[in-house]
């Protein structure tokens, strides 16, 4: 059997996360093809998540038939499935289960999910509905989820609808945004004069009974609302059981005690959105950083146009004091930029235009940061010009509020178990108290009673807080965490790094600066170093990688000087670079190229104990020795079958390793390793320096991947790197963790916790957000389950609805609020360690 592997992006455009339903759908189609063995995609495999396997035989199909196969899987399930995603304001977790409900309902929908945060995802059947059905048939519901377009990260066509739009907030009633919380106090209004009313005696009963009876419509609608809609879907939830408990107090003539219960639930409903509403504003604000208008130079002309209008090409022109409208780099003028609400960087950074706008257009990636700009951050000094290189829509500060809204609908390990624990609970409950209200028969008591005691046991049972819980404390994590530029990509990474103490990093831009500098220059017996440069700078300018640039660079330098030097000697500029063709890369050894007719090889030592030729001089391997001793990478230049000589590099630890290091250390973090594809030499000495005791050198990609592996069985790691390089050892990690992710669409997309600025030191306060969401949802838990482990047993025993309802609603928003602490958390803080 052979292997092909192909991109699911390729395949599945519209598909944002591994487990969704299409990624099955599209193996069990691949399988059904004659000569296909099996079809799996697994984030165990030596590579990037996204991508499927395909084992098939090659003496049935061949391998481009494979391709087409799957090329052909993918349309088919993209014209058949569409993949529907909208913002909606925040809401309590038991009306966002109501919205689910709703959306379940709808002929089509194969899958719903609503999520407290007020993101909505649906997965529907073309054939039967389609994304304005949704969204038509949601908005005739209710006013609450809001459809309205204008932001940066809009995003619509027949397949995917994003709309991270502007919200109304509103609850659907006749106050509009309000209605819920004003329904709430009129609910008490009713109760408190109903019950004065009945303490005076100077009235008829029935006028405190219509005081009652108003009290229990207000602070019922809602709840009774949501209920009736779970039911028809088949759940019976809390809402349900707060409806049956306050019918029953009414029943048996205690309409005060049902409309305080109402009164408080309802009460606690409108809390519930008022402090989910804060948390989510945190990030909401996000989506508001860029302007609407832009002020371009097309013709020569300048003009205001839509941003949603610009195109890449563009030259934008903002002025002091004005927010950038897009992605670019600065092609005129020179200013400080506050880059804060992107990548968390507290200080300015200097801005300058480029050298080559062609050359900086064909490499925007690979552009430093003085030269780089992104939407929503704001210009302080100077005026700048900004060669536009992404639409509004694919901006870095569209794709942060696109992947942070999506992170949200995904849902943590403590989630599903506190959904599957609701799940079984509520009817257990319904069940206990059907067997309570039977009491009589077995002790002498009256059916009056038993009913009351029924009915307590109901609110005290009612795991209300344990269904907000969870999702309060994700939320707010994710919303302090992005306020620093910190991206964390839903509940499972928040709380898996958490809960880990160990962590793999990747030497070359991660603890070092990732800028090498070509530091020795070693030509063999018989040759000049302008020959040695001239030709491995030729080979190494076919190149992108960090080490290639630094040799391009520093070699050019270099031959100019020799140039200087030399000018009056010789007629022949010494600079001049022949040359090269056919590169061919050897993964992880070096490189080949044509020069002149020659090959030439340029790499390390091993290469040439790999390719044909003659083989490593004694005296070149002593100035590697000698190089790779002092903490050189080395690369060997050999042309034809003779050796040119040694050039050695250096790539310098960041001045934050250190001092992140010994941070993370202080923060309780056991074990930390270095790997790298350097000599083991080098990697010693890097480790060294900045105070790591682990280091493995000498690695292979899938070497990377093997020894992040053995580090995860030994209990969980969390890989940290460039996002690009690294992403194999980052999807085989429990966490991956990729820096500098501003503006690089690879490491957004590869990493399950992006650090927006290229800076290390912002690992400390991820890492804090996290283990302090961690604890927050443990209280919130063992808060919410102690309740109801505490009430229900009290109210057996005698105790009654009202003190029941106090507790259990004063549980609910305890646990609110205390999920809230996270947006005030300070990475210096106790609690940050």
């Amino acid at each position: 059997m052979n292997k092909e592997k192909i991109e699911l992006r390729l395949l599945l455009p519209t598909v944002t996360h591994s487990d969704d339903a299409c990624i099955t759908r599209l193996s069990e189609l691949l399988q059904s093809k004659a000569g296909v063995d099996a079809a799996h995609i697994s984030a165990s495999e030596a590579e990037q998540p996204d991508r499927i396997c395909i084992h098939y035989d090659p003496r049935i199909v061949s391998i481009g038939e494979v391709r087409e196969l799957a090329h052909r899987a993918g349309v088919e399930l993209h014209q058949r499935y569409g993949h529907w995603l909208s913002q909606a304001s925040p809401m309590h977790a038991r009306r966002a289960s109501a919205i689910e409900s709703r959306l379940g309902r709808i002929p089509g929908v194969i899958e719903a999910s609503v999520t407290a945060e007020g993101m909505v995802r649906a997965e529907y059947d073309r054939q039967l509905t389609n994304a304005s059905t949704i969204e038509s048939t949601l908005a005739s519901w209710t006013k609450e989820v809001s459809l309205k377009g204008g932001s940066p990260s809009v995003k619509k066509d027949d397949g995917t609808c994003h709309a991270h739009a502007g919200h109304d907030h509103s609850h659907g009633g006749i106050f509009g945004p309000r209605s819920e919380l004003i329904f709430a106090v009129l609910c008490g209004v009713f109760l408190v004069s109903g019950w004065l009313i009945a303490t005076l005696e100077t009235f008829d009963p029935w006028v405190a009974w219509m005081f009652y009876i108003l009290a229990y419509g207000f602070g019922g609608y809602f709840t009774v609302t949501e209920a009736i809609e779970k039911i028809r879907a088949g759940k019976f939830e809390i809402d349900f059981l707060m409806i049956v408990a306050a019918a029953g107090a009414a029943s048996l003539g205690a309409w005060a005690e049902g409309a305080f219960l109402l009164f408080l639930f309802s009460i606690g409903h409108a809390m519930e959105g008022y402090a989910m509403g804060r948390a989510k504003h945190a990030i909401e604000s996000l989506s508001q950083l860029a302007p609407r208008i832009a002020r371009v130079r097309r013709d020569g002309a300048e003009s205001e146009i839509a941003v949603e209008d610009l195109v890449v090409g563009d030259v934008v022109i903002v002025k002091p004091d004005e927010r950038l409208a897009a992605d670019g780099f600065v092609v005129a003028g020179e200013s400080s930029v506050d880059q804060s609400p992107i990548t968390g960087e507290s200080m300015p950074v200097e801005k300058q235009p480029v050298r080559d706008v062609h050359l900086a257009s064909l490499n925007v990636e690979d552009l430093s940061s003085e030269y780089r700009v992104f939407a929503g951050t704001i210009n302080q000094a100077g005026v700048l010009e900004i060669q536009v290189t992404k639409i509004a829509s694919e901006s870095t500060l569209s794709r942060i509020v696109t992947m942070v809204n999506e992170a949200e609908t995904r849902v943590s390990p403590t989630q599903k178990f506190t959904k599957k624990f609701e799940r079984y609970f509520v009817p257990t409950v319904v069940a206990g108290v059907l067997l309570l209200i039977f009491t009589p028969l077995v002790l002498e008591e009256s059916f009056g009673e038993s009913f009351y005691r029924a009915m307590a046991v109901l609110v005290a049972a009612s795991p209300c807080a344990l269904a907000i819980a969870t999702p309060s404390a994700v939320l707010s994590g994710i919303a302090r965490a992005a306020r620093d530029g910190v991206l964390i990509k839903g509940g499972g990474p928040l709380e898996a790094l958490g809960s880990l103490d160990a962590i793999a990093f990747d030497k070359t831009g991660t603890l070092t600066e990732g800028k090498p500098k070509v530091t020795d220059v070693h030509p063999a017996d018989n040759v000049d170093e302008a020959e040695l440069l001239r030709n491995a700078v030729a080979v190494q300018e076919l190149s992108k990688h960090p080490l290639a640039r630094a040799v391009v660079r520093d070699g050019r330098n270099r031959l100019a000087t020799l140039n200087d030097t030399s000018a009056s000697d010789h007629a022949e500029s010494p600079i001049g670079i022949p040359h090269a063709s056919d590169l061919k890369s050897i993964t992880g050894r070096g490189l080949e190229a044509v020069v002149d007719g020659e090959v030439v090889h340029v790499g390390k030592d091993d290469l040439f104990s790999e390719v044909a030729g003659e083989p490593l001089s004694k005296a070149i391997r002593n100035i590697v020795e000698t190089l790779e001793r002092g903490g050189r990478t080395t690369m060997v230049v050999r042309r034809g079958n003779r050796y040119l000589g040694v050039i050695g590099l250096m790539d310098a630890p960041r001045r934050a390793s250190t001092r992140t290091i010994l941070r993370l250390r202080e923060m309780g973090i056991r074990r930390m390793v270095m790997i790298s594809g350097d000599n083991q030499q080098v990697a010693d000495a890097v480790a060294k320096a900045i105070g790591i005791e682990e280091a493995f050198g000498d690695l292979m990609p899938e070497d990377k991947v093997a020894e992040v592996r053995k580090l995860q069985a030994n209990g969980g790691v969390a890989m940290v790197g460039d996002g690009v390089n690294d992403a194999p050892a980052m999807a085989s990690a429990a966490v991956g963790i990729a820096m500098g992710a501003a503006g690089s669409d690879v490491a957004l997309e590869t990493a399950d916790i992006a650090l927006m600025a290229d800076k290390l030191e912002n690992l400390p306060l991820a890492i804090g957000v996290s283990r302090q969401a961690r604890r927050i949802i443990q209280q919130n838990l063992w808060m919410s389950l102690g309740m109801v482990v505490l009430l229900v047993p009290a109210t057996i025993l005698g105790l009654n609805i009202g003190p029941a309802v106090v507790l259990h609603e004063g549980s609910t928003l305890v646990v609110v609020f205390n999920a809230l602490r996270l947006l005030a958390y300070k990475p210096n803080s106790p609690a940050a360690n």
